[in-house]
């Protein structure tokens, strides 16, 4: 039997994950005119859209499929997000009827040492404020950069929000218009398969029989191709991650400030997500309906809100919490909802959607004999992915120390956290965190990040001997940061300042 080179990819549903791969796949083969990137979108299945927030890494992949972070924010309504900040995570009685902290996007390490045992053992300000001048700037509703900063640079380190629809069409126009990508707006009706190869054609309501060497399912939850036709199981993690609903809104922001960060805020049974763009506020409520009726959820909302929820249009959105045993099978990959779905407690839906395509970009297979050695090769990685994002989303719940509610006792039961957690959170008792302790450079998030989360949610470290030298050393360090705080807290603009600049006259070229 002839091998088959692979010079066909169709991309079968759109939204962010959808356009994203297809802009990244296009972009990667763009040199060889013999292969084409094809993406069938359903005309009548709208996105979800739930991903408004992006980490930092987002910026890197606009800038390699050319979009420009003027467009992004004058096509998107985006803002800049310079963190996350978590409010009530912890006790109020012990922490504060406003307990916070921030998960900041700055390098925790401004001058290389690791400060978090200078400040395990003063305490005098949160972590975050000793290590970077982020957290000053951006409670003060600062941007990270001025106008006058080249695109994708500023002073501190950033992400976006954005009108996720608005996103879409804005990497559906680029993928099309500049990059080439193929569209076909029609229903997929149904999938031939073999059982050999995976799937042979897509039968579509209006185009009919189609054919393409691979496939890659960005059909949503639905996960219509790998799920549903080649029957890759799914492994549900609800029994580490409780939260399985959500309740959606949207209201005005015209005239208030702009908060470069989302704003998370704890409740009895999950936590409530806060969005600010130019023109609107994106809010969601996650729960578990096992501790909380849905009922109670719409009340909490509209407490949350300020406003009757009737003058709103509320979606609700069932979350199933876990991923595919393969993303990728035979000629098929699933990107996005279809590969898995944690709840956007640190903004993963984009993150594993934009890190899944550009680790499937990196190693593309040349022929149809090529597919089971490099299948292997990227389900493995992707895994081990998905097990320590689930394990990152799971420590917010269980090092938190509420007790109001059966929800956080339970996500404390030692049965629910996932014994490579468990692990590092005992050794973390003896010692401070380190870098030896973040062994794969496929840890989407890494020793910083448990940094700001253990350190913020008062982590019971064993405080560790210091030498004079180390505490003269580290407090000159603390120091330098609240000094280069001063230095630019009146030399960057206010967030909604910036905005406004860069929609009259766009970042310069340079």
């Amino acid at each position: 039997m002839k091998d088959i080179e692979i010079k066909n990819y169709v991309v079968v549903g759109g939204g962010t994950a959808g356009w994203i791969t297809a802009s990244l796949l296009a972009t990667k083969l763009s040199h060889d005119k013999t292969k084409s990137v094809t993406l069938i979108e359903s005309p009548d299945i709208p996105i979800i859209g739930v991903g408004e927030g992006t980490v930092p890494s987002i910026r890197q992949t606009l800038k390699r499929i050319g979009i420009s972070e003027s467009e992004l924010i004058t096509k998107c309504d985006a803002t800049f997000k310079q963190s996350i900040k978590f409010a009530n995570w912890m006790d109020k009685e012990t922490h504060g009827e406003k307990n916070f902290y921030h998960h900041l996007f700055d390098y925790p390490f401004p001058f290389g040492d690791n400060l978090l045992p200078f400040w395990h053992k003063k305490k005098g300000s949160s972590f975050a404020e000793m290590v970077s001048i982020q957290q000053h700037l951006a409670e003060l509703n600062l941007a990270p950069k001025n106008i006058t900063d080249a695109e994708f640079t500023g002073i501190s380190d950033y992400a976006y929000h954005f009108d996720a629809h608005k996103f879409a069409q804005l990497l559906k126009e680029n993928a099309v218009e500049k990059l080439g990508v193929n569209y076909i707006s029609d229903n997929v009706e149904d999938v031939t398969i073999d059982s050999e190869i995976g799937i042979l054609a897509l039968k579509l309501q209006k185009n009919g029989m189609t054919k393409y060497d691979f496939y890659i399912d960005c059909s949503g939850f639905t996960s219509l191709i790998l799920g549903q036709k080649l029957a890759v199981p799914f492994i549900d993690k609800s029994n580490v991650i409780f939260s399985n609903k959500a309740l959606t809104v949207q209201v005005p922001n015209l005239d208030k400030e702009i908060p470069p960060f989302t704003i998370s805020t704890a409740h009895q049974a999950g936590w409530i997500w806060d969005i600010a763009l130019s023109t609107r506020r994106g809010i969601g409520l996650v729960y578990c309906d096992r501790y909380m009726s849905e009922d109670t959820a719409r009340e909490k909302l509209e407490k949350y809100v300020g406003s009757p929820l009737e003058e709103f249009n509320v979606r609700k959105i069932d979350m199933k919490i876990g991923y595919r045993e393969q993303a990728w099978h035979k000629n098929c990959l699933a990107i996005g909802l279809s590969q898995g779905f944690v709840e956007p407690l640190e903004a993963t839906a984009i993150l594993l959607s934009d890190f899944s395509a550009n680790l499937f970009c990196n190693k593309l297979p040349e022929h149809v004999s090529d597919l089971e050695d490099f299948a292997k090769h990227f389900n493995k990685r992707i895994t081990y992915t998905w097990e320590r994002v689930i394990d990152f989303v799971k420590l917010h719940y269980c090092i938190s120390n509420r007790s109001d509610s059966q929800f956080w006792l339970d996500n404390r039961d030692m049965s629910s956290i996932p014994s490579s957690l468990t692990e590092k959170l005992s050794l973390w008792m003896k010692s401070y965190p380190s870098k030896d302790d973040f062994f794969s450079k496929f840890e989407v998030f890494d020793l910083e990040n448990y940094l700001y989360v253990l350190a913020g949610m008062d982590f019971s470290f064993k405080e560790l001997k210091m030498s004079d030298h180390e505490l003269a050393r580290y407090e000159n360090q603390t120091n330098q940061v609240l000094k280069t705080f001063e230095e630019y807290k009146n030399r960057l603009p206010k967030q909604r300042e910036l905005i406004k600049k860069v929609l009259e006259n766009g970042f310069p070229k340079i």
